[in-house]
């Protein structure tokens, strides 16, 4: 007996956030749509679910309240000026971070406040440059952290979903892995693959890759949201330019092992042109999550300005790579000292202000939406409970009431026998010896001090300027920091409508992209450098693009 393939509207491959945004815009068309994705369903939402929630705004109420002055025309030159836009292919990616701007600065807030979604009034202050006007960085904070962080952002697009479920008018079919797109006289028209076997894994555990079967689904247009390369550390390797330095041997993975970049190879395949696979965008800060869920699992930590930074032999980390300030320019210089990971020296006083972890589950406050517990974690006195859990159960993490306990720690602990402790020692002395006068020639000092003129980094993200070794912030504490894989900022070229493009820049019928494999847009709307909170603005922007380009495409 032979059974007839479905048949769609609109085929989604991939169910993160761009996905779903994507799948939402072709059912308010009015359009059929089965969504497909090679995990269970306790996935739905993918890397998003996973996330802080950030998102960059322009000229926001709430940067308003703070008296920050923002506007398009400064949100333009920190862009352009962080992006470094150079190639011949990047004429798309140029026009998306144009289109982007718009939106960030125009609808992009409304519209998600229309959908319930609602944000963290204390606006954060990410990437912040220190090089110059025109230079990398936001010369004002823009990081809006999403109430409900990742799943508050996931949810709409989620409920859209299943209401189209509910309706008869979307399938959603888990466990179906895309091996290969069907074009038919020059246009895509489906997808064919494996069946994967039934699995009950939790959300981010890794899940089996046993073939049970195959299937093919033919559609009017098929949209590739599949994720990027993050979880696939050989890829990642591969891909690793020359300016960053030599690609570490050891990295930790900031999204699940499901990102792997699959989907690639097979758009590809089908004639679209993946672009800009050299630019990508991992931490310096991560840490051993101490309660993992996918293989190598790490966590960032999103620093403020005070920590000492060091290098694997404990020379300090010139300007202006201060933490918090340029993630790039951190990676390439660690990665150029031959070494995989670095050190914070610091203290207990500025952990507790300044450390903040990212990703949904590591802080419930703001996930579960959680008033009184937040109040209780970000403003009573000391860390939030899973910054203590991490000082408690983190092998990353070494605690002592004085420094030459510290250092003595520190040069027994793994990778500790790089350190040249009289290094160590001198850097900290002679920064305390710094901040104890009004004036200082040290940039660092003279940064945090300036931050804490903004309200938002006084009240909840900059700890008073002190010493080190100050009895009353004690006690000390060294984190020994890694690689952590996290965002491709390259992939397949597609036009302003979604649409991928071919080699010679042609859209290929029938194809469109969205989220991180386009590269957030255009095949890399970030250019060399992200600004933070970009990346799911990225995959609300390019989803709904891609979305309604394909549902207009299925007429």
């Amino acid at each position: 007996m032979t059974t007839k393939p479905p048949t769609t509207d609109v085929l989604v491959i991939g169910w993160g956030l761009a996905g779903l945004v994507a799948a939402r815009e072709a059912l308010a068309a009015g359009r059929r749509v089965i969504v497909v994705d090679q995990e269970p369903r306790t996935n739905l939402g993918g890397q998003a679910w996973w996330s802080f929630g950030g998102l960059f705004f322009v000229d926001s109420p709430e940067q308003r309240r703070f008296g920050i002055k923002d506007s398009l025309e400064l949100a333009t030159q920190d862009w352009f000026g962080n992006a470094g836009f150079d190639r011949p292919e990047d004429e798309w990616p140029r026009r998306w971070a144009e289109a982007y701007l718009q939106f960030a600065a125009g609808e992009k807030r409304s519209w998600l406040r229309s959908l319930g979604v609602g944000f963290f009034p204390v606006v954060g202050w990410a990437e912040r440059g220190g090089y110059g006007a025109i230079g990398p960085g936001n010369s004002v904070p823009r990081f809006h952290i999403t109430w409900g962080t990742g799943p508050g952002i996931v949810a709409p697009f989620a409920a859209a979903v299943e209401e189209g479920e509910r309706s008869g008018r979307l399938t959603v079919l888990a466990r179906h892995r895309v091996e290969s797109l069907i074009v038919t006289d020059g246009r895509v028209t489906g997808a064919r693959g494996s069946v994967l076997a039934s699995s009950g894994a939790e959300r981010g555990v890794p899940s089996s890759r046993e073939v049970i079967g195959a299937f093919e689904i033919t559609a009017e247009a098929t949209v590739v949201s599949s994720g990027g390369i993050g979880g696939n550390h050989e890829l990642v390797r591969a891909a690793w330019p020359e300016r960053l330095g030599t690609p570490p041997a050891h990295m930790l993975s900031g999204v699940p092992a499901y990102v792997d970049g699959s989907m690639q190879a097979v758009t590809a395949a089908a004639g679209a042109r993946l672009i800009n696979g050299d630019r990508m965008w991992h931490y310096v800060e991560g840490i051993t999550n101490w309660d993992p869920v996918w293989p190598a699992h790490g966590i960032r930590i999103l620093p403020g300005p005070s920590s000492l930074w060091l290098d694997a032999t404990g020379a300090r980390l010139p300007v202006p790579l201060f933490p918090g300030f340029d993630t790039l320019g951190t990676l390439a210089h660690l990665r150029r000292t031959g070494h995989d990971h670095s050190w914070f020296v610091t203290s207990r006083q500025i952990v507790e202000k300044e450390f903040a972890l990212s990703g949904s589950e590591q802080n419930p406050d703001l996930t579960g939406k959680d008033v009184g517990l937040l109040l209780k974690s970000r403003l009573a006195k000391g860390p939030t409970g899973p910054v203590q859990a991490f000082l408690d159960e983190g092998q990353d993490f070494i605690v002592e009431n004085d420094l030459e306990s510290l250092l003595e720690q520190m040069s027994r602990h793994d990778g500790g026998e790089l350190l040249d402790i009289d290094t160590v020692r001198r850097e900290v002395v002679a920064r305390d010896r710094e901040i104890e006068n009004e004036f200082t020639k040290d940039a660092q000092i003279g940064m945090l001090r300036s931050m804490r003129g903004y309200r938002g980094d006084k009240l909840i993200r900059t700890a008073a300027p002190h010493r080190l070794q100050d009895p009353a912030a004690s006690p000390l504490i060294a984190v020994k920091l890694h690689v952590l894989t996290r965002k491709s900022l390259g992939g397949i070229h597609t036009d302003l409508d979604g649409r991928a493009l071919d080699a010679q820049g042609i859209p290929i019928p029938g194809l469109f992209a969205a989220g991180e494999a386009s590269g957030f847009g255009g095949g890399g709307v970030h250019g060399y450098r992200a600004l933070e909170g970009t990346f799911l603005g990225g995959c609300l922007f390019s989803g709904r693009q891609a979305g309604r380009s394909a549902a207009a495409a299925a007429d």
